[in-house]
C-alpha cells in the first residue's frame, strides 16, 4: 500500500485491505464483515514459495470421540474394570492406515488423530478429517460415525461416542464461476517473470471462509516455508516478490476492468 501510494502514476481502482488473525485456530474469518469491506473479490497472502497461486484447499472437519470406561480397584478389577484407553487404542488402529498426513500427497484425503488425553475411566480423541472432494469428505465423516456405531455394537455397550464439526469447505466451488480473477494474477506473474505454480492447498486459508462469505479469495504466495514447525521462516526476497505481484494485479485490474 505504501509502495502505491508513493507511485501515483501506477493507476488503480479503489483497494481494500483486510487483515484476518487467528486464522491457525479456524477464528477471524467467520466474523469478517464482508459486506461492510465492500470488494468484489480478494487475494489473501498466504501461501509458500513464490510462485504459488491455489483456489483449491481442503473440505475440512474436526472429530471428537469421547470413550467411557469404569474405575475399579486394579486388585479387584477382573470382569469389571472398562479401561477407555485400551478401547481408544482400538478405535485408532481401526482407521485406514494408509490415510494419514504422513502417507497422502496432492488430492489425497485424510485422518490425522492430532491430540490425545486419557485415564482408566475417559479418554478423548481429536481428530481432523479433510478431502478435497465434497462427496469422498461426507463419506469419510460417515465413516467415523459408522465406525463408532459398529464397535459399540462389538462390545456391547455404548463406550464410544462421537462430534464432529464442519470447519471450512473447498473455495474452488466459489471462485470457479469468477476464474477472471485467477487469471489476472497468473498473468501478473508472469509479466513479472514468474512461474504461476497452480495448485491444490493441503490444508486451508481464511480464504476459503471468506470465499463462501461472498467473497471469492485465491491464495498468493508469501514466502513462507516450514509452516507450523519450529524453522518456520520468509524470505525477504519472496515478500518483495508478492508485493510486486499484487501492484501488478491492481494495475492489471485497471487496465481491463476499469
Amino acid at each position: 500500500m505504501e509502495y502505491l501510494i508513493q507511485h501515483p502514476e501506477l493507476k488503480h481502482g479503489t483497494i481494500k485491505v483486510g487483515f484476518t488473525p487467528d486464522e491457525e485456530i479456524g477464528r477471524g474469518a467467520h466474523k469478517f464483515d464482508v459486506k461492510k469491506f465492500g470488494a468484489d473479490w480478494a487475494y489473501t497472502m498466504d501461501g509458500s514459495q513464490i510462485g504459488e497461486l491455489e483456489y483449491e484447499n481442503f473440505n475440512a472437519a474436526g472429530a471428537k470421540i469421547k470413550v467411557k470406561g469404569k474405575i475399579v480397584h486394579p486388585g479387584y478389577a477382573k470382569g469389571k474394570m472398562i479401561n477407555s484407553m485400551y478401547y481408544a487404542s482400538k478405535f485408532i488402529e481401526a482407521l485406514p492406515k494408509n490415510e494419514t498426513p504422513e502417507k497422502t500427497e496432492g488430492y489425497e484425503g485424510f485422518y490425522h488423530l492430532h491430540n490425545m488425553e486419557g485415564n482408566v475411566e475417559d479418554s478423548l480423541l481429536h481428530y481432523i478429517i479433510r478431502d478435497h472432494d465434497r462427496d469422498k469428505f461426507e463419506r469419510r465423516k460417515q465413516y467415523l460415525i459408522d465406525l463408532v456405531d459398529s464397535m459399540n455394537s462389538e462390545f456391547g455397550s455404548s463406550i464410544f461416542e462421537i462430534e464432529i464439526n464442519d470447519q471450512y469447505y473447498n473455495m474452488k466451488e466459489m471462485v470457479v464461476p469468477v476464474m477472471h480473477i485467477v487469471d489476472l494474477a497468473e498473468d501478473a506473474m508472469k509479466a513479472l517473470n514468474i512461474t504461476p505454480l497452480i495448485k491444490p492447498i493441503r490444508g486451508g486459508t481464511d480464504g476459503s471462509q471468506l470465499s463462501f462469505m461472498g467473497l471469492p479469495c485465491p491464495n498468493i504466495f508469501a514466502g513462507g516455508h516450514n509452516f507450523h514447525g519450529r524453522y518456520e521462516y520468509v524470505p525477504l526476497e519472496s515478500i518483495l516478490s508478492a508485493t510486486e505481484v499484487i501492484c501488478k494485479i491492481a494495475e492489471l485490474t485497471q487496465k481491463k476492468y476499469l
